[in-house]
């Protein structure tokens, strides 16, 4: 039974376990990232019903260029759709959507697909939903420290006042709390260079199921768990 007055209100998710799942099945990396994207929007809606504020999830990392040409392509066209189809049900889901990540280096039908999509969802008073797409940690950091020079150098800001907050407010979540809570599917035990800054406090639950397999009760059984924990942000 989740307890609302404990309930984390930002949750983030490396979803990993797409490619796993689907060649256990003999079926090729796409077909995983297809049930990953269904399970994806699933738990969203449910995030959102249960109340939770903000969800942000792994989608593509800027390593995963590197992966094979056929799955970068597949899965280019399966956010961009997933992005277009949201836009259309906007309304009636009440989800904020917000993408992390440089989507400069982006096809300009993606790009034209994230601002739509963000653009209208905008006002939605629901849960936000932040996909870390083309995102990368450490270059989040080095886009927050050059923006922040930038403003040193323009004598916007004192470098003495330079503060956490100064580079919270430079980082692609920026007025948004940190994630109380880490999921990590399919039993890896890393953040794959996700959230560095934002995860220093957070609590981690590692799950021994691929992503397509995660289910709401999952979901309910992490919250629970994170809830018997004792949050002591470097204090006794």
């Amino acid at each position: 039974m989740l307890d609302k007055q404990y309930m984390p209100k930002h949750i983030a998710i490396i979803m990993d376990g797409n490619r796993r799942w689907a060649k256990a099945k003999g079926k090729p990396a796409s077909f995983g990232h297809k049930a990953g994207a269904k399970t994806l929007e699933k738990i969203v809606r449910y995030a959102n019903k249960i109340g939770l504020e903000y969800i942000t999830v792994y989608a593509f990392s800027t390593e995963n260029w590197k992966r094979a040409e056929e799955e970068v392509n597949a899965l280019m066209i399966l956010l961009q759709a997933y992005l277009d189809d949201y836009s259309k049900r906007a309304d009636t889901e009440n989800i904020r959507i917000k993408i992390l990540g440089d989507i400069s280096e982006l096809a300009q039908g993606m790009q034209k697909s994230i601002y739509n999509c963000m653009e209208r969802t905008k006002n939605n008073t629901g849960i936000t939903f932040n996909i870390a797409f083309n995102y990368g940690g450490r270059d989040e950091i080095i886009k927050a420290v050059k923006n922040i020079a930038k403003e040193v150098k323009e004598g916007k800001i004192d470098i003495q006042d330079i503060s956490e907050e100064t580079v919270s407010n430079n980082l692609y979540t920026q007025g948004e709390p940190d994630p109380d809570l880490l999921i990590r599917t399919s039993g890896e035990l890393r953040l794959s260079n996700f959230l560095p800054w934002q995860l220093v406090y957070s609590e981690f639950l590692f799950i021994d199921k691929n992503w397509p397999d995660f289910t709401e009760e999952d979901l309910d059984n992490a919250i629970v768990e994170y809830e018997k924990r004792t949050r002591k942000f470097g204090a006794n």
